[in-house]
């Protein structure tokens, strides 16, 4: 079997959704006997090479900018960018299959003919997609070329993993092979399972959250994220006094949303940084629901990884975003929650009242939440796509 090459700007010991994914399947691929290399980047004082859990952990030397715009977020792709390429130069060997993630974004455009030319195979685990991420976004509208060669990396690639069906047809449309894009799903963090009632009530007590009713969105509020609904949502419940609007985490919208807060004086709205992971089932389970959301025009982009911590935990969930996309429609099917449009905050708000009231049916919307993730085959499905797929590829 080749030597498995991945490539993303996040591992273990960061926590970014991306980073903790890819430590999970590393680590499970390698407890399978494959030979696994992580190249990444580190922070300050991180060891550029060592051996964990059978992996080999390459970190690269790159500048780590404050991230408060877009020219800081470019440095840091670019610094990590120009030094990956570095090491792919001198260490790649033929053979090796190398799996490109997507951060940073379009590093495939020169990480793939590089390989290549090195005689090594060329996977990408497609977490979501660019340009079209920024031309939908913001409207920019001038990133056509980057997109021609982006199709082309695909239309080589020995294989593509996706996180949707709405992703699939994406790549297929922009002429991926249909025979090699195969959904694979994300999944929840390993080992991750509901907390136990105490310690979720030692949390609620710390947080001063006792006998509330919490609706939470954990997680990345990147701009993806279509969060002004919320506080919209938030608004109209204002004097709803047992309901309060819990966001747990950090991005690119955290300071948009408190300053919009702090405008409209929501006493219902509260803020707590990220969690670690050792603490994510309790911070997950102190929410009686979950929001996921996603803007419109994004559904083939993304797919929220986060579904699948909520459901880890056993929690109900309500979706704010296109009304017909697949993950809106995994949600009621499964039977984990409701889902809306983002302009519905009418019916949101009737049902978060409805649901106050009804404890039962929360409680069954939080056992098919368990059931969908004790029933999806998640990392194990990953590791066998991902093992099978480097060790039969040519």
């Amino acid at each position: 079997m080749s030597r498995i090459v991945f490539l993303n700007r996040f591992y273990w010991p960061e926590e970014p959704a991306t980073g903790q994914l890819l430590t999970d399947l590393a680590e499970e691929l390698a407890g399978r006997g494959c030979d696994v290399q992580v190249l990444t980047s580190g922070p300050r004082g991180a060891v550029p090479g060592e051996q964990r859990h059978g992996v080999a952990i390459r970190r690269v030397r790159s500048p780590r900018f404050a991230q408060t715009g877009f020219l800081g977020q470019a440095a840091n792709w670019c610094g990590f960018g120009l030094g990956a390429l570095w090491c792919l130069m001198l260490q790649l060997r033929r053979g090796d299959a190398l799996v490109l993630l997507t951060d940073p974004p379009l590093l495939l455009l020169f990480a793939g003919p590089l390989a290549r030319l090195r005689g090594a195979r060329v996977f990408h685990w497609v977490q979501d997609v660019y340009p079209e991420l920024p031309e939908r976004l913001s409207g920019l509208r001038s990133l056509g070329a980057m997109r021609w060669l982006r199709n082309r990396e695909w239309r080589l690639a020995s294989g593509c993993a996706v996180l949707g069906t709405d992703m699939a047809r994406l790549l297929v449309a922009n002429g991926a092979d249909r025979n090699r894009v195969t959904v694979v799903p994300n999944w929840a963090p390993r080992g991750l399972e509901p907390a136990a009632p105490g310690t979720i009530a030692a949390l609620r007590e710390t947080w001063g959250l006792r006998d509330k009713f919490i609706v939470a969105y954990s997680g990345n509020m990147g701009r993806v994220h279509d969060l002004e609904p919320v506080l919209e949502l938030a608004a109209v419940l204002r004097n709803d006094a047992r309901c309060v609007f819990l966001f747990i985490g950090a991005g690119a919208q955290h300071r948009q949303l408190e300053a919009i807060a702090r405008a409209k004086q929501l006493p219902n709205v509260l803020f707590r940084p990220p969690q670690p992971r050792a603490q994510l089932a309790a911070s997950l389970g102190v929410a009686d629901v979950h929001l996921i959301t996603l803007r419109e025009q994004c559904e083939d982009l993304v797919f929220p990884s986060k579904l699948y911590g909520i459901a880890a935990v056993g929690r109900p969930m309500l979706f704010i975003g296109p009304p017909h996309c697949e993950l809106a429609g995994l949600v009621v099917a499964a039977g984990m929650g409701r889902s809306f449009a983002r302009d519905d905050v009418a019916g949101m708000a009737r049902v978060l009242g409805h649901w106050q009231d009804s404890p039962a049916e929360l409680a069954a919307l939080a056992s098919g939440a368990l059931a969908f993730s004790r029933t999806t085959p998640g990392l194990a499905q990953a590791a066998n796509y991902w093992q099978s797929l480097v060790s039969s590829a040519h």
